[in-house]
């Protein structure tokens, strides 16, 4: 039976760099504290239309806490637009101040639309984003009909482009707008509408990776019920599945009763904002889901209450690393739950690491968000190890693997999220 060792690696040479619209440049200096960019660094980089990263053997890290510029970075990091292939087709612009509408134009970053996210300060465009677009050039989203920009509400219009507006007065109908703008661009409607709760962004933001990925509908309910917008959202999609993420100290059984007049309901996540992540992450109902039970994956990280900064991760999830969003609650300690489920994903070789899967991941915030020991440890468990041959068996379980069927693979609430290490080798 093959067993994997985990292995404990330390801290790896951190390199950092800013990415910017010339290339790679250096933006730390002889007399930095520490390997990781500064905040002078960091501000002199933006200044220079760089991006401010850190990097480790499988980690790299937007090293900034200001939503604005790590959505700036992401942005042009996924489309570097020195290809035609790598060229944005156009922008989103939302304002910072409304993490609801952020979280649903994630759903523009998927094709055909094809828009990462930028944010406006109000109805000012700050310094990073006016030299983000510069930057990434947008080509115009045909899907789109043509729009080079498309503003969330009432935010900065970025000159020389052509622009698509939506707007909704509250969240939910911001949602809506979004909805029909999608379903338009696709010509179809989704068959699977993604419910998150308006009141606890902390257990609302694992839905931007996948609705960057995936395109699908998101909608919003409170702890009061769902919205009339909600309703009129859900009655365009018949017969839908619609997964709720969350538990049900987040969204209660009365939301979800409400929720089946509209398609068969199924609860996704975990029963804390860090195993919600790793539960949705776990998830797959047929093609719904990221399903991540093996190596070979990429993945994002944030703390918490970072909820702009996990947003501007989604673009990722699109291009890229292609995964799911991980919560950390802790900016000295990698959870357990994060933990054990990284072991079980974790890579490995039997006698050559080059034909072996590999994982990598992207976390955003500087070392008061996330340690440098933290994205050393992370760095640790994505990396691929070697495995070892014995003639017992000393797991367990074998690994789970990703559900092709209809049955939905059990959500953490249903089988617990503590992580085994399995006998799992990558690339075989």
């Amino acid at each position: 039976m093959r067993t994997l060792r985990a292995r404990r690696a330390t801290a790896s040479l951190l390199a950092v760099v800013a990415l910017g619209a010339g290339g790679l440049a250096g933006c730390g200096g002889d007399d930095s504290p520490s390997p990781f960019a500064s905040q002078k660094g960091e501000a002199e980089a933006t200044t220079d239309l760089g991006i401010p990263t850190v990097a480790t053997r499988n980690t790299t890290r937007t090293a900034t806490n200001d939503p604005v510029t790590a959505a700036a970075a992401v942005a042009r990091a996924t489309f570097s637009g020195a290809a035609e292939n790598n060229r944005a087709k156009a922008v989103t612009i939302v304002d910072k101040a409304d993490w609801r509408a952020a979280l649903a134009a994630t759903a523009l970053v998927a094709d055909p639309v094809g828009a990462p996210l930028l944010f406006s300060d109000g109805t000012e465009l700050p310094r990073a984003t006016t030299d983000a677009v510069g930057a990434l050039r947008p080509t115009g989203s045909e899907a789109a009909g043509g729009a080079q920009a498309i503003r969330i509400g009432n935010v900065g219009r970025p000159s020389g482009l052509r622009t698509t507006d939506l707007a909704g007065r509250d969240a939910a109908e911001t949602a809506l707008a979004i909805d029909r703008f999608v379903t338009a661009a696709r010509g179809r409607t989704s068959p699977r509408v993604l419910v998150v709760s308006a009141d606890h962004p902390e257990f609302a933001t694992p839905a931007a990776s996948w609705l960057a990925k995936s395109g699908d509908a998101v909608a919003f309910v409170t702890g009061k019920g769902v919205p009339a917008a909600t309703r009129r959202q859900l009655a365009t999609h018949p017969r839908a599945t619609i997964y709720v993420l969350g538990p049900t100290t987040v969204i209660g059984k009365p939301v979800t009763r409400a929720l089946r007049t509209y398609g068969t309901v199924r609860r996704v996540g975990g029963t804390d904002p860090v195993s919600n992540s790793v539960g949705f992450a776990r998830y797959g109902d047929g093609t719904f889901g990221w399903s991540f039970n093996e190596p070979g994956h990429g993945f994002t990280f944030a703390r918490v209450g970072d909820v702009l900064g996990a947003i501007t991760l989604a673009p990722l999830s699109a291009h890229g690393l292609h995964g799911p969003l991980l919560l950390l609650d802790r900016a000295d300690a990698l959870p357990a739950v994060v933990r054990d489920y990284l072991l079980d994903v974790q890579p490995g070789y039997e006698t050559d690491p080059a034909r072996g899967r590999y994982n990598r991941g992207w976390l955003t915030g500087d070392t008061s968000a996330i340690s440098t020991d933290v994205q050393s440890q992370i760095d640790g468990l994505l990396e691929i190890s070697p495995v070892q041959t014995t003639g017992t068996t000393t797991d367990a379980a074998p690994a789970p693997t990703s559900t092709t069927s209809t049955a939905p693979t059990p959500s953490p609430e249903a089988r617990g999220t503590a992580g085994t290490r399995t006998g799992t080798t990558g690339g075989r």
